[in-house]
C-alpha cells in the first residue's frame, strides 16, 4: 500500500493497471456474468412449464373447482414460461454476478473496506432471497385469497398466465428490495450520510412509512399490510443495530491501518 504526499494511504492496486487493462478486466467479468445467467437458463428452460405451475400454485389452489388459468394471447403459452426461466436464471445467478462485481472493485478498496464490503454483499443476497420467499409463502396466499373472495357473484375468474407472471415478478422484486433495508441503513451510516442515533430518532416516521408502503404493495386489508410493514420495521431496527457495530469496526480498522498495526 502506497501513501500520497499528504500522508494518506491509497488502495494497494489503485493506479497500477492502465485503462486498457481495466476495460479488459471489466469485459471479462461481464462475460462471466452473462455466461452464468446463460448456463442457469439452459438448465432451467427444459423445466419451464413445471416452474410456471409451481409459481402459479398459490393462485391455482384458490380458484373454484373447474376454473383454471387461461392464455389470452396466442404466444403466451410459449413466452410466459420462457420469460419465467430467464428471470429465474438471473435470480439464481445473482451470487455469481455480485462476486464478479466484487472481484472487479476489490483491488481499489482499502483493507478495512474489503472486510466490510464482502459481508454486506453476501447479506444483501440472502435478504433479497428472503424477501422473495416471504412474498411467495406468506403474501401470495393472502393476496390471491383476498382477490378471489372479493369478486362479485356470477363472475368467472380466469386469470391470464402472462398478466399473472408480470404481477408476481413485480411482487418478488418489491419484497426483495424492501428486505434490503438493513443494508441500506448500514451504507447510509458508513458513508456518513446519517448516524444510528439520527435514524433511531426518526423511528416514528419510519414506522408510518412502513405501513404506507405496506398499503401500496398489498391488498387493502390490515392483515397483509401488517405482514409487510412489521418485517420492514424489524429489519430497520436490525439495520440500526448492525450499523453501530459496522461503524465501530470501520473506525477501529481505519485507525489500525493509519498506525501501521
Amino acid at each position: 500500500m502506497s501513501a500520497t504526499p499528504d500522508g494518506h494511504q491509497t488502495p494497494p492496486e489503485q493506479g497500477d493497471m492502465p485503462l486498457i487493462e481495466h476495460l479488459l478486466e471489466l469485459r471479462s467479468r461481464l462475460l462471466k456474468m452473462v455466461l452464468a445467467v446463460a448456463v442457469c437458463f439452459v438448465v432451467l428452460y427444459p423445466f419451464a412449464n413445471e416452474l410456471y405451475l409451481l409459481i402459479s400454485e398459490p393462485l391455482r389452489e384458490l380458484l373454484p373447482v373447474g376454473q383454471t388459468m387461461i392464455a389470452t394471447d396466442i404466444t403466451s403459452p410459449f413466452f410466459a414460461p420462457l420469460k419465467l426461466s430467464l428471470v429465474l436464471a438471473l435470480f439464481i445467478a445473482i451470487p455469481v454476478v455480485l462476486y464478479q462485481l466484487w472481484s472487479f472493485i476489490a483491488p481499489g478498496l482499502y483493507a478495512h473496506e474489503k472486510r466490510l464490503a464482502f459481508p454486506l454483499l453476501f447479506t444483501s443476497v440472502l435478504l433479497f432471497y428472503a424477501g422473495a420467499a416471504f412474498a411467495y409463502f406468506v403474501v401470495f396466499p393472502l393476496v390471491f385469497g383476498f382477490f378471489t373472495a372479493i369478486g362479485p357473484e356470477g363472475i368467472v375468474e380466469l386469470p391470464d398466465i402472462n398478466s399473472y407472471l408480470n404481477f408476481v415478478l413485480k411482487m418478488f422484486f418489491a419484497f426483495g428490495v424492501a428486505f434490503e433495508i438493513p443494508i441500506a441503513t448500514v451504507l447510509l451510516v458508513l458513508t456518513g450520510a446519517t448516524t444510528p442515533e439520527n435514524l433511531a430518532a426518526k423511528r416514528p416516521y419510519v414506522i408510518v412509512g412502513c405501513f404506507v408502503i405496506g398499503m401500496l404493495l398489498t391488498p387493502p386489508d390490515i392483515i397483509s399490510q401488517t405482514l409487510l410493514a412489521v418485517p420492514m420495521w424489524i429489519l430497520f431496527e436490525f439495520g440500526i443495530l448492525a450499523s453501530r457495530f459496522a461503524r465501530r469496526d470501520l473506525e477501529q480498522a481505519s485507525e489500525s491501518e493509519q498506525t501501521g498495526e
